[in-house]
């Protein structure tokens, strides 16, 4: 069992858990994901590793409510465990001096890009984030990026805080301000990173996508998570789940994400409307809520 320490509200239905894994910890290099058990014979999810501590023994995980599994893991409270941690998987970031190396988060995607930058950092580079969200409420660890980052730029989509538009919008135009950008590593929805890639791809940038496909054992076994990159099958959980963004083919990486959505509907149907601990759960949930808001709706 994994302890959970600390628990923390970031947006609506964002979560941050500080968890107990010092094996995990230990190995960790930004880039590294786990796979995540919330209790014996639940569903395989995988989540990035936004920080880790080797002293403490702690990773940290930012999770966002989207499906069953998700909210029954943001359901969870310090002191309460997690069945399952399996890690640190992938490989890691290929971190070097790029000279200026710019990362793009779009929602919980900031939690893949945060560890990116303290170690572009150190290698050298000249280091800005751009993030983003819906409105202001959905910025994400906009304080924590900008201690290692030279600029660190937030847009929302109604033009609430920071750059009003999509991050695309704003990397274009830092690319010909700054005439300099020699790399850009970049987390978030598919859509985002696919229009990434094409402001990209003219100026000749080389642009390196965290792919988020469906995943089950991490191993490549089970094969849920192939991508087709430069023409070629890979799978994101061992090959990954970096690539170049100008060679992934995001089409069908969009719809293989679907494949399990009727499955995933039935699953929140039951913890919605049929069982017991779904409702355990929500009254869980609207509990943390109102003790981190002081009863006012986050």
């Amino acid at each position: 069992m994994f302890t959970v320490q600390e628990a923390q509200w970031l947006t609506p239905k964002v979560r941050r858990l500080l968890v107990r894994a010092p094996r995990v910890a230990r190995s960790h290099r930004p880039g590294h994901f786990v796979i995540v058990r919330v209790h014996e014979g639940g569903e395989r999810i995988p989540l990035t590793i936004a920080n880790s501590d080797n002293e403490a023994g702690t990773i940290t995980l930012i999770i966002q409510v989207v499906g069953a599994t998700t909210e029954k893991l943001c359901a969870l409270d310090a002191g309460e465990s997690i069945a399952n941690v399996v890690g640190p998987l992938g490989r890691p970031t290929e971190i070097e001096n790029f000279g200026h190396a710019v990362l793009v988060g779009g929602g919980v995607g900031t939690a893949v890009i945060y560890p990116q930058a303290g170690a572009l950092r150190a290698a050298g580079n000249r280091v800005t984030a751009i993030i983003g969200g819906r409105s202001r409420e959905y910025v994400i660890l906009e304080a924590e990026l900008g201690a290692h980052c030279d600029e660190v730029f937030p847009c929302t989509d109604d033009g609430s805080y920071g750059y009003h538009g999509f991050v695309t919008a704003r990397l274009k135009e830092l690319i010909e301000e700054r005439r300099d950008v020699g790399a850009v590593l970049t987390a978030g929805p598919v859509p985002m990173m696919r229009a990434l890639a094409g402001v990209t791809r003219p100026f000749g940038i080389k642009t390196i996508a965290s792919l988020n496909p469906v995943m089950v054992d991490g191993t490549g076994m089970c094969g849920g998570c192939r991508v087709t990159v430069d023409g070629k099958m890979k799978f994101a959980c061992v090959d990954g789940p970096e690539f170049d963004a100008h060679t992934v083919d995001f089409a069908e990486l969009t719809d293989r994400l679907s494949t399990y959505r009727d499955q995933e509907a039935l699953a929140w149907n039951r913890l919605h409307e049929f069982t017991e601990a779904g409702a355990a759960a929500r009254c869980k949930m609207r509990e943390l809520e109102e003790a981190a808001t002081g009863g006012r709706p986050l």
